[in-house]
C-alpha cells in the first residue's frame, strides 16, 4: 500500500491506561475494533515500549487516551499530561501524555479511565441518546467519572467520586481500607474491604448474606450524592464487585428510602443500571475521543 493510501485511510488509535493492564486499540473510521491488545503495566519504560511496538504498525489519525490516576487534566498546568499522586510508585510523575505526542505527534484527546468509561457508555451503550450520565466502578478501587450537558466532567482536576465519605449505618465497626481515608466509599465498598469485611472473595460470598445489604446502603449513599449535585439521567454501575447482580435491586431500595421522596429522579429501573459495553466501556469512549480530536 502506497504512503498517500495510508493517509487518505482514518485510523483511530486508543488507550485504556489501567492500574494492572493497558488495554490498546486501533479502529476505523466508523469506530469498529480492526485490532486489540492487552499489556501488563509494569515500569513505564517497560510497558510503554509495548505500547510502542503495537501502534507503530499503524498511521494514526488521532488517538483517546483514558488514564488510571490521579492525572493532570488541566490544559493550563504545566504538568498537564501527567499521571500525579498515583500509589503506583513507578508511574508516579510520568508525562504519558508527552510521551504518545513525541512518538507520534498526532492529535490526543486525554482523560481519566473512568471518565472515558462514562462517555463510552453515553455514546454508545447504557446512555446513549442522553446527554448526562455518571459512570461507577467497583472492584479494586471504586472510581466515578462523569459526562454533564455531553461534555466530560472535569475542571481544575477531575472527580474522584470514590473518596466522599458516608455515614456509617450504626452498629458497623469496620474501620475501612482506603489508606488515605480509612471510611470513604472506596474504603467501605471496594473488592478489598468486602474481602478485609467478610474473610472470603465477593464471589465467594452467598447472594443472601446480610453484607450484600450493607454494600448497597452504602453505594446507595453516594449515589444519592452524586444525584443532589450532579442530577444525571443515568447512573451506570460497573466494576468486579457489581457482577453480583442480586445488588443492583438493593441498591435501588436503599437509593429510594434515602431519598425520601425529597427529589424527583427517573425510574430506578432505567435510572440505576449495569454496563451495556461490560469490559469495552473504557475503550469506545477512548476511541470516541480519538475521532473527535481529529475533527
Amino acid at each position: 500500500m502506497s504512503s498517500h493510501i495510508k493517509e487518505l485511510i482514518t485510523m483511530y488509535g486508543a488507550i485504556e491506561a489501567g492500574g494492572t493492564k493497558f488495554v490498546c486499540a486501533v479502529s476505523n473510521e466508523a469506530l469498529e475494533v480492526v485490532a486489540r491488545v492487552s499489556i501488563p503495566t509494569e515500569a513505564p519504560e517497560v510497558t510503554m515500549q509495548a505500547v510502542y511496538e503495537f501502534f507503530d504498525q499503524y498511521e494514526l489519525t488521532s488517538m483517546g487516551v483514558g488514564s488510571f490516576g490521579p492525572i493532570d487534566v488541566n490544559e493550563a498546568s504545566p504538568t498537564y499530561g501527567y499521571i500525579t499522586s498515583t500509589p503506583k510508585l513507578k508511574w508516579q510523575h510520568v508525562n504519558l501524555l508527552g510521551m504518545l505526542k513525541e512518538r507520534y505527534n498526532i492529535p490526543i484527546g486525554w482523560t481519566t479511565d473512568v471518565n472515558a468509561a462514562a462517555y463510552g457508555e453515553l455514546t454508545f451503550g447504557a446512555a446513549k441518546n442522553k446527554q448526562n450520565c455518571v459512570y461507577l466502578t467497583i472492584g479494586t478501587g471504586v472510581g466515578g467519572g462523569g459526562v454533564i450537558n455531553g461534555q466530560l466532567l472535569q475542571g481544575f482536576g477531575h472527580p474522584e467520586m470514590g473518596h466522599i465519605h458516608i455515614k456509617r449505618l450504626e452498629g458497623d465497626t469496620f474501620e475501612g481500607v482506603c489508606p488515605f481515608h480509612k471510611d470513604c466509599v472506596e474504603g467501605l465498598v471496594a473488592g478489598p474491604a468486602l474481602e478485609k469485611r467478610t474473610g472470603k472473595k465477593g464471589v465467594e460470598v452467598a447472594p443472601d448474606d446480610e453484607v450484600w445489604k450493607i454494600q448497597a446502603h452504602y453505594i446507595a449513599q453516594a449515589l444519592m450524592t452524586y444525584t443532589l449535585v450532579l442530577s444525571p439521567e443515568t447512573i451506570i454501575l460497573g466494576g468486579g464487585v457489581m457482577h453480583q447482580e442480586q445488588l443492583f435491586p438493593l441498591i435501588r431500595e436503599a437509593f429510594a428510602e434515602l431519598v425520601a421522596g425529597y427529589v424527583a429522579y427517573p425510574d430506578l429501573e432505567t435510572y440505576i443500571v449495569p454496563t451495556k459495553l461490560g469490559d469495552n466501556s473504557g475503550i469506545m469512549g477512548c476511541l470516541q475521543l480519538a475521532k473527535e480530536a481529529a475533527q
